[in-house]
């Protein structure tokens, strides 16, 4: 029997001779019955004394006794609760009041100690496996306790598939690399779901070099990068595979009702290569005179038609900016592309955006053509463009390749109806076809808030037909088509398939770069918007490229990093992508940039209060001011800078940051003397010295050594020659030489003069 609660039951005796079965009932009639199928009864106490004591006898029943005692166990116990007042000693005052106490306390468990003891038939003790779990009652759990368990249990289940994964991911085989994309800081949480390890075991290896983080901090690419490689895998910056996973999703059909559509032409190129004035000469237009610093600096969309084959073929050419800040416009521009133009310029090199054209056309395995422009300019070399191209493996035909390359002046007009008609020779050969009875599904270009339309956004159409009305969704944000404008300023109630339209109706500013789509109702936009968040991928904070990141250099020196706090203010959404990552490219050992607000629209009164709150600086790009925000501004003593071109701005940031950088300064000897004697005056002590080289000059700094030891660094106040002030005294003369706040002059010390020389302020 159970020590522990021999107080709570009572031996019940049927009738029967020792060798029968016995059976135990708690007084209490909320426990259950314990039945023991082979029982050796050892003893039976109370809590005050021993009721009886019987020597350990055998009991081996069988099935059948056990099964008949049940039955009158269950009639006896019937009879018994009726009766359960006459079956107890009235005499027992100690049972009384544990009955009491136990009907006042209602015991959630029942523990099982060290202390009880089972007996086995074959072995004696029982083992832990052998013992009856009903004997145990679980826990109660508050609901909010639950909740919690419940939500430690997922977060162990995840970490638990999460180590699960890594082991066998350690245990395939070193030698072949897993591949990940790193294309942006990412945090510690991020990071474990890509490699699939656990946070705290980046945690670790970051503490171990010195590095404390936590969860939700920022890693620099740098840093992400070197953990992944640790762990075997190859990183790469871009996901060429997914974007083109997307394009295909999108523009591929297999609809019976399919029709040919017009091709999309992305144009790209190094800055000042030309791309905007070839769209000129193709749209007849000028369109240079109207760009603001003479760059592109936004993607923009146009339609032409060409007389090709005795039938007018319609092409949309997308021109992308050639800064090096505008990247992801130019991967927006190749995710949409059906044939690409790369424009070099026959007068230059392939510069960085050109071959950063090159591996977005090779790695999405884009159909191209190469555009070699300015071939009316003197001191061109046409042949050394085509041997750089040829490290890429761009091959002309002409060199045994299978590539168009076309030569061609923009000014002039030499060869574009040459190269129209090669883009629609490519165009055909790709038999590009859409539904345009389908639902519309496309990307978003770009994207801004107008003060008097609303929310604008520039999309083009990859599939289907966009018509007024539609309920239309991107991310998880969603609308109704209110207006459509074509690439002309037009408005119609329909875009088909490979159209470049200006839609009205979204409820807040959709992400550019981000897919679009037509649904039939508000249940289906409720379903895409639900799928799309649990993307976390998705939501992307751009300032986190900059904000809180963890870089080595930053956290070596993160005492003396200083902050330059930012409110920015842009045009559209894709100027605030180029602006940040145009940021990120800046050094920030010493100045980091933190971007409190980064966002598309005029200037508020909220930005305001919030600059003067924090010290920040307001930079705007193409955005008006109003009278009134101006004045603001000045009672407010805000900082605030408009611009229209990224150089400018950049520029001036830079400027800002390295007037905050403490100076920094050169040592420069100029001379050197020893001590010869000293003499002792009332104002202190002088020392006699002899230049040695150079010459010593009156509050210039000095360093004392003393046998190869510095005693002395300050600055040199009182300059005598024959009992006369000089200003400094040449080499081979003799001298004397007095400090304020320096007395200790010995025979023999070395005197070196030398002068600060500001260096020149880096970033």
């Amino acid at each position: 029997m159970i020590y522990r609660f021999s107080s709570n039951y009572k031996l019940f005796n049927i009738n029967k001779e020792a060798s029968d079965s016995y059976f135990c009932i708690s007084i209490n009639s909320k426990e259950n019955i314990l039945l023991l199928e082979h029982p050796k009864l050892i003893d039976i106490k109370t809590s005050n004394n021993v009721l009886n004591k019987k020597p350990l006898v055998n009991i081996e029943p069988t099935f059948s006794q056990i099964n008949e005692q049940n039955k009158n166990f269950n009639n006896s116990y019937k009879f018994d609760k009726k009766n359960k007042n006459h079956l107890e000693q009235p005499d027992n005052l100690e049972i009384k009041k544990n009955k009491v106490r136990l009907k006042k306390k209602i015991r959630h468990k029942r523990s099982l100690g060290s202390d009880d003891i089972f007996i086995n038939n074959n072995n004696g003790l029982l083992d832990e496996e052998s013992l009856n779990n009903d004997l145990i009652k679980p826990h109660k759990f508050s609901k909010q306790k639950k909740k919690n368990k419940l939500r430690q249990d997922v977060v162990d289940s995840n970490l638990s598939n999460i180590s699960d994964q890594a082991i066998l991911n350690n245990n395939e085989d070193t030698d072949v690399c897993r591949s990940i994309t790193i294309d942006r800081p990412l945090t510690v949480q991020e990071l474990a779901i890509k490699l699939q390890i656990p946070e705290t075991e980046i945690i670790t290896r970051l503490f171990l070099k010195g590095i404390s983080v936590t969860i939700n901090q920022v890693l620099d690419i740098s840093i992400a990068t070197e953990i992944a490689i640790n762990y075997n895998f190859q990183v790469s910056n871009i996901e060429f595979n997914d974007i083109a996973n997307i394009k295909d999703h999108i523009t591929n059909t297999s609809s019976s009702q399919a029709v040919k559509r017009p091709p999309i032409i992305t144009v790209f190129g190094h800055v000042d290569h030309g791309k905007t004035t070839l769209l000129d000469a193709i749209r007849r237009t000028n369109l240079v005179k109207k760009e603001i610093g003479g760059i592109t600096q936004a993607i923009s969309g146009y339609e032409v038609e060409w007389l090709y084959e005795s039938s007018y073929e319609k092409l949309v050419f997308l021109d992308t900016p050639g800064h090096e800040a505008f990247s992801a416009m130019r991967l927006r521009g190749a995710q949409v592309a059906d044939i690409a133009l790369l424009v070099l310029a026959a007068d230059d090199d392939l510069k960085p955006q050109s071959i950063e054209a090159i591996k977005y056309i090779l790695n999405l395995k884009l159909p191209y053509i190469v555009v070699i422009n300015k071939i009316d300019k003197k001191n061109i070399n046409v042949l050394k463009i085509k041997e750089e191209l040829a490290q890429f493996d761009i091959l002309d035909a002409d060199w045994g390749g299978n590539v168009h390359i076309v030569e061609v002046s923009a000014l002039t007009g030499q060869n574009i109806n040459q190269l129209l008609s090669t883009i629609c020779l490519l165009a055909e050969l790709q038999e590009l076809r859409s539904d345009p009875n389908q639902l519309a599904i496309g990307t978003i270009l770009e994207a801004h808030l107008d003060k008097q339309k609303g929310i604008i956004a520039n999309v083009i159409v990859q599939n289907g037909s966009l018509k007024l009305g539609n309920l239309i969704v991107s991310g998880d944000i969603e609308g109704k088509v209110k207006v459509i404008v074509n690439s002309i300023g037009v408005k119609i109630k329909e875009a088909l398939p490979s159209s470049i339209v200006e839609i009205w109706g979204f409820s807040s500013i959709p992400q550019a770069g981000a897919s679009f789509q037509v649904v039939k109702d508000d249940k289906e936009a409720k379903k895409y918007i639900k799928n799309i968040t649990n993307d976390n991928d998705y939501h992307y904070d751009f300032s986190k490229m900059l904000n809180t990141r963890i870089t080595a250099d930053s956290y070596s020196n993160k005492s003396q990093l200083k902050q330059l706090n930012v409110i920015l203010k842009t045009d559209t959404q894709g100027s605030i992508e180029a602006i940040i990552y145009a940021f990120s490219r800046i050094p920030q050992e010493k100045v980091q940039i933190n971007i409190l607000s980064a966002s598309s629209g005029i200037i508020s009164n909220t930005d305001v209060q919030l600059a003067s709150t924090t010290s920040s600086l307001i930079i705007g790009f193409n955005v008006n001011i109003s009278s009134n925000i101006r004045n603001f501004l000045k009672k407010s003593c805000v900082t605030f800078f408009n611009f229209s071109v990224i150089y400018d701005l950049l520029d001036h940031v830079k400027c800002y940051m390295l007037d905050l950088v403490d100076p920094e300064y050169n040592k420069v000897i100029i001379g050197r003397a020893t001590v010869q004697t000293v003499f002792y005056i009332n104002k202190g002590s002088v020392a006699g010295c002899f230049v040695d080289s150079g010459k010593l000059k009156k509050l210039s700094h000095i360093t004392v050594y003393r046998d190869k030891t510095i005693v002395y660094d300050g600055i040199l106040k009182s300059l005598k020659r024959i009992k006369e002030d000089v200003e400094e005294v040449m080499y081979g003369s003799e001298c004397g030489v007095m400090c304020d706040d320096y007395q200790m002059w010995k025979k023999q010390d070395i005197i070196e003069s030398y002068e600060l020389s500001p260096k020149e302020k880096v970033l």
